[in-house]
């Protein structure tokens, strides 16, 4: 079962606007405004990702709620690549059309290759880690054993660190 929308607070909507039509190629398909259950009003505004599924933004007007830290992981304490969104790139020729999309947007791009899959990152307006990415291995049953067994091991071995390319930006970024 694939996922309907992922949802996401913004503390900027013209930034993650102008990021997720421009810099991902996504359109705008749906804004819904209502009352917040505190007493302001909200804006929810959904994008069509082209690969069956909606990536969809908060933007909340309440003097009720708290500031927040739109980064879902730096506002945690965590390192931006923990919680991520990734999207899929059906192959590494897709996956290539993006990186040059993301440079040709004045973007700076980590690629890495994971030896299973390759994968593209970039931060949006919000510090949310954006990843596009390849699966290049076909998943075996042997592939399954040895991940329930790393699900489950005391202390399971590490891999050995992956390949990583930076790609300078083609172009200089769009002003914020």
């Amino acid at each position: 079962m694939s996922f309907h929308h992922v949802a996401i607070a913004t503390n900027d909507l013209e930034a993650t606007h102008r990021f997720y039509t421009e810099v991902m190629g996504f359109d705008l398909v749906k804004t819904v405004v209502g009352e917040t259950l505190e007493g302001g009003w909200a804006r929810h505004v959904f994008y069509d990702t082209h690969q069956g599924g909606l990536i969809a933004f908060w933007d909340i007007h309440d003097e009720n709620l708290p500031e927040f830290n739109s980064s879902i992981s730096k506002g945690l304490g965590l390192p931006a690549w923990t919680n991520h969104i990734a999207f899929d790139a059906p192959t590494l020729e897709d996956l290539g059309s993006m990186r040059r999309r993301w440079q040709d947007h004045g973007e700076k791009v980590v690629e890495i290759d994971h030896g299973w899959c390759t994968s593209i990152y970039i931060n949006d307006p919000n510090g949310i880690m954006v990843e596009f990415c390849t699966t290049t291995v076909d998943f075996t049953d042997a592939d399954r054993a040895e991940a329930q067994a790393l699900l489950v091991a005391e202390k399971p071995p590490l891999e050995d660190a992956p390949t990583v390319i930076f790609h300078e930006a083609t172009t200089e970024p769009a002003p914020a």
